[in-house]
This record gives structure tokens, sequence and C-alpha cells, in this order.
């Protein structure tokens, strides 16, 4: 664009070593969204899961990190009820209580939801049934890219989810057989 045709102290509409863009802050496919959660003060996305006594994952939705736990387990819970239809027992921490979450378990399936409670004592205690779904948790964050929140997708979380949980699996028959 010649000097002349612009007015003093306008800019040049672009620089000639640099690309034209869209008015988009990041270029690429759009992203799912992200959350904040108030509570832990994160940014990201919240992993709700649902394990049997094992350890082993029988379900997975994951929520922008602002979802709270009662509200994401809905989906969780429909999910898993198609999958699963046997299952009796819910174990769940304080998070799932109240008569929302009591209404959710009893509209998507006849089962019972159970809240392990925290002692009033300040002091570290591994809860019954609780640290079974922290554990997993663990297993599945000794992946590299489930340690942090690197995906741009939902759905691609939940895939690399689905391979740590297979690899892990498959390490046990594997470890069992060799045995």
């Amino acid at each position: 664009m010649p000097r002349t045709s612009r007015s003093r102290g306008e800019p040049e509409r672009g620089d000639h070593r640099q690309p034209e863009r869209q008015s988009s802050a990041k270029g690429g496919a759009s992203i799912d969204p992200q959350g904040y959660d108030a509570g832990k003060k994160v940014t990201g996305r919240k992993r709700h899961i649902i394990v049997d006594t094992l350890g082993l994952m029988l379900g997975i939705v994951v929520h922008p990190a602002n979802v709270q736990d009662r509200d994401g387990a809905e989906a969780l819970l429909r999910q898993t009820r198609r999958s699963f239809p046997f299952i009796e027992v819910i174990f769940a921490d304080g998070g799932y209580q109240g008569p929302i979450m009591a209404a959710v378990t009893a509209k998507t399936g006849k089962w019972r939801l159970e809240i392990v409670k925290r002692n009033d004592i300040p002091r570290f205690e591994v809860l019954p049934k609780r640290w079974i779904v922290e554990r997993t948790l663990a297993w599945i964050s000794h992946c590299r890219r489930l340690a942090r929140d690197f995906e741009r997708h939902v759905r691609t979380v939940v895939a690399f989810v689905y391979l740590a949980m297979i690899r892990l699996m498959l390490r046990r028959l594997t470890a069992s057989r060799s045995a």
C-alpha cells in the first residue's frame, strides 16, 4: 500500500512477513470449553468416573471444571446404567450428596447411593471404598498425556483415558499369564 494513500499515524494493514489471519483468538479447530472451579481454584476439566471394586473403569464423562459434581454425575449414571444394568450400590464422596443427587440416582436406575463421609478428626485417613476411585485416577495420571490437560477436545481426553485403562488391564492380564 503506498504511503500517500493512508493517513498519518494509521498503521499499515499488515506485515508482509505475517500471513493474514481471521480474527479468532487461536487458529485451527475450535476448543471444547474449559471452566473454572472456584472451590479448588483451578481452570480446566473434571473427569467423572465410575469404577468397580477392583478399580477398573466402567464409565467416564468429562465436563468443564465449573460443572458441579452432582450435576455432572447424571450423564455418567445414564451411560453406566445402559452398559452395566446389574450394579446395585454406588459409593460416592460428599460432593455427590443431597436431594438433587438422590433424585438423579432414582431417575437413572434402581441402585442405592451410599455417601462415604469423612471423620471430623483433622488428620489424614484412608476412607473405605473412596480410595478405589482415587487410586484409579492415580493410575490414569501415570500416562504423560493425562497428567495435565493438554487436549483440545473432550472426546480425545475420553479416548486417552480408555487407552490408559486398556494398557493397565493388558499389563495385568499378561503378568498373571506369565507367572
